[in-house]
């Protein structure tokens, strides 16, 4: 199995609710050491960008979702984090997938949903 089918099985898997977001960002944390501990001898070409999902507990401030997800898997990354965005939150997941393809970085998306006191933040690194 190839890493990235690794990594989509991880993301289906939290995807199901067969792992919790924390357990499926821990094990592509380690699938992450994994690769790099294979990986060549860094050269001049850019690192691969990350797709960063975060979603805090706007009373405790504790996060509740914390996900990294490489540029390559974005269109699943869109899909999931979709899934745990707030019902009331107006996210054009259009335009952030057009924005990531244009090469964009930094933060995409910043919503505060009062309701469910969730926030939730999309960047490129």
């Amino acid at each position: 199995m190839t890493t990235a089918e690794e990594r989509m099985r991880i993301l289906q898997m939290v995807q199901e609710g067969k792992i919790s977001a924390e357990e499926g960002t821990k094990l592509l944390q380690a699938l992450r050491q994994g690769e790099a501990q294979h990986a060549p001898p860094p050269s001049s070409v850019r690192s691969p960008r990350m797709l960063r999902v975060r979603i805090t507990d706007m009373k405790s401030g504790r996060t509740k979702v914390n996900v990294n997800i490489p540029l390559s898997l974005v269109n699943v990354g869109i899909k999931l984090g979709a899934r745990f965005a707030p019902n009331s939150a107006n996210i054009d997941y259009d335009g952030i997938m057009e924005a990531i393809h244009k090469g964009a970085s930094g933060v995409i998306a910043d919503v505060e949903d009062h309701d469910s006191g969730e926030h939730v933040e999309v960047w490129v690194e």
